[in-house]
């Protein structure tokens, strides 16, 4: 035993420093990483120049108000970034600055300005992520080289960003500073901290419960609301949609873009070595990028303008997505590599997508739907969630209806692209909208739903969404419905009702850039349409760059194709949000129900990816069936696919055809996959998120119920009655689908 004990302690002391080797020769790896990730983007010595030929001896850049701290100024993010720019320019070798005194000095003299000034914005983001980040991406590329005393001053600035800080809210901008935190680490050599800072970042890849689950149903009659909430709420949803606030806003293409980029970012850095993370969590990370953000872009690629929130009052908000993302975490894993390699090739080559795709985001009222050939979605609120984010920063300040069933329809990506400073936002494509003068102030903007029927069915490829719509904003109600195929949806209106006698109601078709000749069909007479505003009267259909607008009956169609003008500062008050007035052409086309309507209805099909050619043989209107669209039912059968889609508001029953009558017991919505006067498969769901089982009856023998399905043949009625099991807890708002 003697002998053996000096032998175990040199055993584990030379374990303990192979570890500490290993650690240390891990972390040199991440910090490479890290630096090369940093100097990596391209610097232009056109603007190093610049930016050395304006700096002022007082150590500042003129155009920068250095007074204006509030949160639609803060002008002073330049300065700091025009540090970060500047060091690029000192580490790259083939900037003609690369290790230039000059450019040394200077961010010298501009970090000695901020330290001195310690400038705090008025928006706590500034102060937690967007300062920081800067800071430490200027020490990470050039820290080593700048005069201490600054550097250490710096310190308390830029630890700001830490994950005890108010901002690091967990699921909602909580990774994005623990990696500001992570990258400050490695800089102070801070091992011990950097490794409990990496399980947080890994830790924060996980979907949590939904604030809808316990304030659902009924919930405007809890008081408090969602103030009231036990749980937070934020961060990757079940349905894989992305909450960062509590109002259950959908904020994937914005907040949730940012959550998965930045643990991805650490993903690659830590990749290969000790601090790795697990498969699971990058499995959960890819199923998220993969069936949440890139089902909200069209074709993978754009983002949904529907999808947007404040944001679209920013310019270039609807530019491609870069590949970035999918080719990091394809270095990362072999999980679902296929798929994100699609997505690599669509954004980097603009190959056409594969994929076809219909899903609702339950806990955020989202449809998208996509072909290879077209996306389209509807966006709607409930009693469960908020119409639209709160115009913060004075952004978005005519968002008012832009939650109301909007319905944008895409073949390419761009056909909304920057036109949302000459838009009617009375006139969002979906919406059935009162048109009154002026809208209320921004501060009335965010609503809570007031009505609990609302959702959508899909087994995956086909769908339809219902919102029984009341305006928080107006005296209006609607029921609104659109059911979803493979080459054209159609769009059902009814129930539309207003108490306010002065202002006409408008439900709009589209309104998006004029690319092309705008075509109209009256009476069988197809014609080229002059510019300007007109009203046209027993119209068959409408064609516009690629779209059709076809009318199952002669309507009365309103319209415009002309330049429209305004500016970016009518909706955004940040102090570089461009003044000037811009003007671009803008098709628009909706129908006029007329002042004070009283149950009135609307009936169109979409017609995607189509031809004048096809529209003149009504293709589209042979193939649609619209069977019934009353305040109790909404039902269309498509022929050529077979497949026939009905929402109950109400129990109630429906003949689909002589030999099928379809009867359900309660709300909800049904779709039916037929062959002949046979069901094959039925999917249900329930928009009000109340119901375990979905009961309904159908005039036909049913003999093999599933493991989700009880079937009881009733010969006396000549009918199955059958009880569906639907999903529940988390899953409530989902759809079940049964083969028969």
């Amino acid at each position: 035993m003697k002998n053996i004990l000096p032998v175990l302690i040199i055993a584990l002391f030379i374990f303990s420093v192979k570890t500490s080797v290993s650690a240390d020769s891990d972390l040199d790896t991440i910090e490479k990483r890290v630096f090369e990730t940093l100097e990596n983007p391209d610097v232009d010595d056109a603007e190093i120049a610049s930016l050395l030929r304006t700096f002022t001896s007082d150590g500042k850049w003129p155009g920068i108000n250095y007074e204006d701290v509030s949160r639609t100024g803060f002008e002073h993010r330049n300065h700091s970034g025009n540090m970060v720019t500047l060091a690029r320019a000192y580490q790259k070798k083939d900037s003609k600055y690369y290790k230039s005194g000059e450019v040394k000095s200077t961010i010298s003299a501009a970090l000695k300005t901020w330290v001195d000034n310690d400038y705090i914005c008025d928006n706590w983001w500034h102060n937690q992520i967007g300062t920081p980040n800067n800071l430490v991406t200027l020490m990470v590329l050039a820290g080593d080289e700048l005069p201490e005393e600054l550097v250490k001053k710096a310190q308390p600035i830029i630890g700001r960003a830490n994950i005890s800080a108010g901002g690091a809210r967990p699921g909602g901008d909580r990774i994005k500073i623990a990696g500001i935190e992570a990258k400050n680490m490695l800089f102070l050599g801070n091992r011990e901290k950097f490794d409990e800072v990496i399980k947080v970042i890994e830790g924060e890849i996980k979907h949590v419960e939904w604030i809808g689950n316990d304030y659902g149903f009924g919930f405007r009659r809890i008081v408090g609301g969602f103030d009231n909430r036990s749980a937070e709420g934020r961060g990757i949803q079940y349905d894989n949609s992305f909450h960062h606030r509590t109002d259950g806003v959908n904020n994937t293409l914005s907040y949730g873009l940012g959550y998965a980029d930045a643990f991805v970012e650490w993903a690659v850095y830590t990749n290969g070595t000790k601090y790795a993370f697990s498969e699971e969590k990058l499995e959960e990370l890819i199923n998220y990028f993969l069936d949440g953000i890139c089902k909200t872009c069209v074709f993978g690629k754009y983002p949904d303008p529907g999808a947007k929130n404040r944001s679209i009052s920013r310019e270039g908000t609807l530019k491609p997505y870069s590949a970035t993302t999918a080719e990091n975490l394809l270095k990362t894993t072999d999980y679902r590599k296929k798929e994100l390699q699609e997505i690599v090739d669509i954004r980097n080559k603009g190959i056409k997508t594969t994929l076809s795709h219909a899903t609702f985001f339950w806990d955020s009222e989202h449809f998208s739907f996509q072909r290879p050939d077209w996306f389209t979605s509807v966006r709607m609120y409930s009693t469960r969630v908020y119409n639209m984010e709160w115009p913060y920063n004075s952004e978005g300040l005519l968002n008012h209806h832009r939650g109301d069933g909007v319905n944008h329809v895409s073949l390419t990506g761009d056909e909304y692209f920057d036109i949302w400073p000459v838009y009617d936002y009375l006139k969002i494509p979906g919406t059935t909208v009162m048109q009154k003068p002026e809208f209320p102030s921004e501060n009335e903007i965010q609503k809570l739903g007031e009505t609990d029927f609302v959702g959508a069915v899909t087994d995956g490829i086909y769908g339809a969404a219902a919102f029984d719509f009341k305006s928080p904003h107006d005296p209006l109600i609607a029921r609104k419905a659109w059911f979803f195929f493979d080459n054209e949806y159609v769009c059902l209106g009814t129930g539309i009702s207003c108490r306010n006698n002065d202002f006409p109601v408008f439900t709009t078709l589209n309104q998006c850039l004029l690319r092309d000749d705008v075509t109209v069909s009256a009476n069988d007479i197809s014609s080229v349409v002059e510019r300007g505003k007109n009203k046209f009267e027993n119209v068959d259909w409408i064609f516009q760059d690629g779209v059709g607008y076809v009318f199952p009956n002669p309507a009365i169609v309103n319209i415009e194709n002309e330049a429209a003008t305004g500016s970016w500062w009518k909706i955004n008050k940040q102090s570089d949000s461009p003044k000037d007035q811009m003007s671009l052409d803008v098709f628009s086309v909706w129908l006029d129900h007329g002042k004070r309507p009283s149950n009135k209805t609307y009936e169109y099909i979409i017609v995607p990816a189509t031809t004048i050619g096809k529209l003149e043989r009504n293709v589209s209107k042979n193939n649609i069936e619209i069977l019934v669209n009353t305040a109790e039912i909404q039902a269309v059968k498509n022929k050529e696919s077979q497949i026939c889609q009905v929402v109950f508001y109400k129990a109630g029953e429906l003949e689909i055809s002589n030999n099928l009558k379809l009867v359900s017991e309660h709300p909800g919505i049904v779709m039916l996959k037929m062959e002949g006067d046979k069901v094959s498969k039925i999917t249900v769901a329930d928009p009000n998120r109340e119901l375990d089982n979905y009961h309904l009856s159908i005039s036909q023998k049913i003999t093999n119920p599933g493991e989700y399905l009880d079937a009881t043949w009733n010969a006396k009625e000549n009918l199955t009655n059958i009880t569906i099991r639907l999903p529940r807890k988390n899953y409530r708002g989902a759809s079940v689908s049964i083969k028969l």
